[in-house]
């Protein structure tokens, strides 16, 4: 068995910085996708499509998919978690509010997975950096939403809360997923059994609430997008999350969620022509500030620095 080294290298970090640009345009994607198709149909194409692949995948890689019905009773559990509920609130909320303040607000889902894990896990506790951690970015949370928006409970509070509820979703979809380890199941395969999984559900649902075959034909550029968060924001994503995975282990992996935000900030600047406020971008900024501290290894350099420095001020 590998094991997962402390520190990645170089080519891991450019995986990590391309999975951040891949994650951070999904946000782009959807919001181009969006203007023409309504969000179940949207849903149900990604993971559709992203499922089709990794089929694929599995079965050049030489693997097997299971036949159990538990197991994929457990598939089902999983893509409801992590696909079905997360990707339908995203989708909806990017009709009501920008793929920049979307990306920011799913940067949460660590925030949420410190809580979810300490409350249903005995080996994840939370220490004292994950507590303040969590309590510096909700801070976050609360600045980028503000008073403001409080002051009138609409759709685009609303939007904002879908956003942070689909970041929950992926919370207890991190804990749910332990299982599958202990079932002996690969990663790519769990990855392709939830999608298949959501794929079944999604599909019956955007044929009984969107009736698509209604809808008017979309343009090449809604088509782009659709087949591009589905193959590269999604099924590529899992390819490159779990190389990553595997090497250099889930706490480095988690890093990514510093980089999607901004990655879907510009995208959606260069791309979209979006704006955000300047409450946005300091809230971002303090929700980066509680993920580093969640994950606590900036932390004793900043120390070292910091006492380097007051030696050096106590000599002089």
């Amino acid at each position: 068995m590998t094991t997962a080294r402390p520190s990645m290298t170089a080519t891991e970090w450019g995986l990590l910085l391309l999975l951040s640009v891949i994650w951070g345009g999904s946000f782009f994607f959807t919001g181009v996708a969006v203007r023409e198709l309504p969000p179940l149909t949207i849903v149900a194409a990604r993971v559709g499509l992203a499922a089709l692949a990794l089929h694929a995948v599995v079965r050049l890689s030489g693997k097997h998919m299971p036949t159990s019905p538990k197991i994929w009773l457990g598939f089902l559990g999983m893509g409801l978690l992590n696909n079905i509920l997360p990707f339908s609130l995203i989708v909806w909320a990017q009709t009501h509010i920008e793929s920049g303040l979307a990306s920011i607000l799913n940067a949460t889902t660590p925030l949420f997975g410190v809580v979810v894990a300490h409350l249903l896990t005995s080996d994840e506790r939370m220490t004292g950096n994950r507590l303040s951690g969590v309590i510096v970015g909700f801070a976050g949370v609360a600045v980028m939403i503000g008073p403001s928006s409080l002051s009138h409970l609409g759709q685009d509070l609303l939007a904002q809360i879908a956003i942070l509820c689909a970041a929950l979703s992926y919370a207890f979809a991190g804990v749910y997923g332990r299982r599958f380890r202990l079932w002996g199941l690969s990663p790519m395969v769990t990855a392709c059994g939830q999608l298949t999984a959501s794929s079944v559900v999604m599909l019956i649902f955007a044929m009984a609430f969107d009736h698509p075959w209604t809808l008017p034909a979309p343009s090449a550029a809604t088509i782009a997008a659709v087949i591009a968060i589905a193959l590269i924001s999604t099924a590529l994503a899992y390819v490159i999350f779990f190389r990553i995975l595997a090497s250099a282990g889930a706490t480095n992996i988690m890093l990514v969620t510093f980089l999607i935000p901004v990655s879907a900030i510009m995208l959606g600047a260069v791309f979209l022509g979006e704006r955000l406020d300047p409450e946005d971008f300091t809230g971002m900024a303090i929700i980066l500030l509680g993920l580093a501290l969640i994950d606590g290894r900036a932390w004793p350099r900043v120390r070292r620095i910091a006492t380097h420095a007051l030696d050096r001020s106590g000599r002089g």
